[in-house]
């Protein structure tokens, strides 16, 4: 029984990832940011240990405990957990650029460097990154998130690279649109870090904030949790597995433009399916 470990399981993609690997009799570890959050997951039957990306102290306590708990047998990481900053460059501070880092870059970097020293002890492993359609392709409005997304894609390539002559692969996996808590997050993080009424953008705050507040998730081509799990299961269980996984519609039909059309194309199109607001 291989033991993985998933981040940010509060709930989403984390929360199913990990109950879908424990229905595969995996030895499943998982995480939260909140005390409250790990209790509760507890009380459901999760191994659960508190992480908090943001905090390098948070990062050092879990990667302690993990190894006085499984020693040198860990598989698997499934690195998730992040948000999104909503916001137009131009309106955010470096501070609210530097949390989003904090919790969706510098985070996983440091905590995967404390896991490799365990996976190398058996030489194999597999290091899996819950990335992005917006690690492939920028989104107007998303420039904080983007760009995190961007260093993840960054990171896990060159681990990728440096891993080669070992038995520990890497993999990106790459959504779109997924039922998660992503968007009410980005929109608490948009209100709590952006003065959109200072802004030059305000207008457009104004009708994204007037939408995302009313409407549910009208977005076809989004997909349950599920559709992450099943890229989770092939990259841990395949002898090969991909570098890159692509999940949901608007991934592939963007990663597949962005290979074929020139760049003014392609901003052209993206603009198109903005269509001028704060994405959700």
């Amino acid at each position: 029984m291989e033991t993985v470990l998933v981040t940010g399981c509060s709930s989403g993609i984390g929360y199913h990832v990990a109950k879908g690997l424990m229905a595969r009799d995996y030895n499943v570890y998982v995480t939260a940011r909140t005390d409250e959050d790990v209790k509760r997951l507890i009380g459901e039957g999760f191994k659960c240990l508190k992480l908090d990306y943001a905090d390098s102290e948070s990062v050092q306590d879990l990667a302690n405990e993990l190894m006085l708990l499984v020693g040198t047998n860990l598989y698997a990481v499934f690195h998730n957990g992040a948000y999104g900053q909503p916001g137009a460059v131009e309106d955010l501070t470096r501070e609210t650029i530097e949390k989003q880092f904090a919790a969706n870059v510098f985070g996983w970097m440091e905590l995967n460097n404390r896991l490799l020293v365990m996976m190398r002890q058996n030489n194999r492993g597999r290091v899996i990154f819950n990335s992005s359609v917006l690690g492939l392709v920028s989104l107007p409005f998303r420039g904080a998130y983007n760009a995190s997304k961007y260093a993840i894609e960054g990171f896990a390539d060159t681990l990728r690279l440096e891993l080669s002559d070992t038995n520990i692969k890497v993999s990106l996996i790459e959504p779109g649109p997924i039922e998660s808590r992503f968007r009410p997050n980005a929109l608490l993080a948009l209100k709590a870090n952006v003065d959109m009424e200072a802004s030059v953008h305000r207008d457009r705050y104004r009708k994204t904030l007037q939408r995302l507040e009313k409407e549910g998730n009208t977005d076809s081509f989004t997909l349950p949790p599920e559709a992450v799990l099943e890229k989770v299961i092939h990259a841990l269980e395949k002898d090969n597995p991909q570098a890159h996984y692509y999940v949901t519609k608007p991934t592939y039909i963007m990663g597949t433009l962005k290979r074929i059309l020139p760049t003014k194309w392609m901003d052209k199109f993206i603009l198109k399916v903005a269509g001028g607001e704060l994405n959700d």
